[in-house]
């Protein structure tokens, strides 16, 4: 099969209860959640409010009505950025974002005239809180910044800088797609008015799947409006949670497996999904540090890191390099901007990019001894 060290973009493989969790949800239940009486439609509402269930308690969420299914964390960023900014709001953001937060402020900034304040982070991709308090003021609706970067690995610290934003009254937006499943997220103790979480990363659920949770008292304007399986006698979109924002068939196979998976971080732990990858970690970052001809990039410290490394052959462009660990060692990472071009202007690799190596909970040494061999032997031989 190869060593797939690509779980920044999807964790891969799942666990084997997901895969089981999927198929029996396909082939033995099969119905649309909250779209019928019968007994087959139940059991899939069933299925969809326990997720909805071990969410609320994974990520300390008061309600589990405020939390909304969607296909991704990109729909899911959209629906929270679009439902809350007006014409001429103020939001502030960072230069480490991923695509799905600076496409959706940027078309915002065209057509509603939003003023958008980025804030630098360093060279290495590292945002100090300080740098943030002097743009805090009433006059910001919103403030969204990532966890983590996608490109370098280095996790923000959003707790102390959404505590300020709370004195401000800023609306927070939480960009989990690196760290939901890997980082402890207690929404209350964070301050996190809106998070944003994929199913299909280190959540370890299938594609297809995340989330977005929506604190009480915050109003949202919907991104799609449909059927909902209530008040279907009204033409109106129904203005309670989760169904204003949950239009059309939800994706119960996925959710079911999603579910899977967080039973099986809750199982494992988190604590201990953690640690093996932070010695992964280390012990990748050491072997590349030894390599010649070799740029790492970002803080190069495994605790303050989720498990995601970019780097380049000095003396070979890094599609290059991703092609060679394909076709000769089967050896699967990712190459180029990682959807974040911004993060590598900052990092200094735009318009060129990176290769992105990310292992998961399932690689083990073996799998960076193999890497790190075919890294030194491709560079031996450039």
């Amino acid at each position: 099969m190869g060593i797939y060290l690509d779980n920044a973009a999807t964790s891969y493989p799942k666990p084997p209860e997901v895969y089981e969790a999927v198929y029996k949800a396909m082939k033995e239940i099969g119905a649309n959640p909250g779209r019928g009486g019968h007994k087959l439609s139940l059991l899939a509402s069933r299925i969809v409010f326990e997720c909805r269930e071990e969410i609320a308690s994974f990520f300390n969420i008061p309600d589990s009505k405020n939390i909304v299914f969607t296909s991704n964390a990109t729909e899911a960023l959209n629906l929270a950025i679009k439902g809350i900014l007006k014409k001429n709001d103020k939001v502030i953001t960072s230069t480490i974002e991923h695509n799905s937060v600076i496409r959706p402020l940027t078309k915002l900034e065209k057509e509603l005239n939003i003023k958008i304040t980025f804030i630098q982070s360093d060279n290495r991709g590292s945002i100090n809180p300080d740098n943030i308090l002097p743009y805090l003021d009433d006059n910001i609706k919103l403030i969204v910044l990532t966890h983590s970067s996608n490109v370098i690995g280095n996790i923000v610290p959003i707790e102390e800088i959404f505590y300020h934003c709370k004195k401000k009254g800023i609306i927070t937006l939480l960009d989990a797609a690196q760290t939901a499943g890997l980082i402890p997220i207690d929404v209350q103790k964070m301050n996190i008015d809106l998070l944003a979480c994929p199913g299909h990363k280190s959540l370890l659920g299938p594609q297809g799947t995340g989330f977005l949770y929506i604190r009480s008292g915050l109003e949202l304007d919907t991104l799609k409006e449909g059927g909902t399986g209530t008040e279907s006698s009204s033409i109106i979109q129904p203005l309670e949670l989760p169904e204003r924002f949950e239009s059309g068939t939800l994706n119960m196979p996925g959710i079911a497996g999603l579910l899977a998976g967080i039973r099986f971080i809750k199982k494992t732990g988190i604590e201990n999904i953690r640690n093996h990858e932070i010695k992964l970690m280390q012990k990748l970052i050491e072997g590349l540090k030894n390599t010649k001809n070799l740029k790492l990039y970002g803080s190069l410290v495994p605790e303050k890191m989720t498990s995601t490394l970019s780097f380049n052959l000095l003396n070979l462009d890094c599609s290059e390099v991703g092609f060679i660990l394909d076709e000769v060692y089967n050896i699967y990472t990712r190459v180029g901007l990682h959807c974040a071009p911004l993060a590598h202007k900052t990092i200094g690799t735009f318009p060129s990019g990176t290769v992105r190596v990310s292992p998961g909970y399932f690689n083990n040494e073996g799998d960076i001894d193999e890497f790190l061999k075919a890294i030194k032997e491709i560079s031996e031989r450039h």
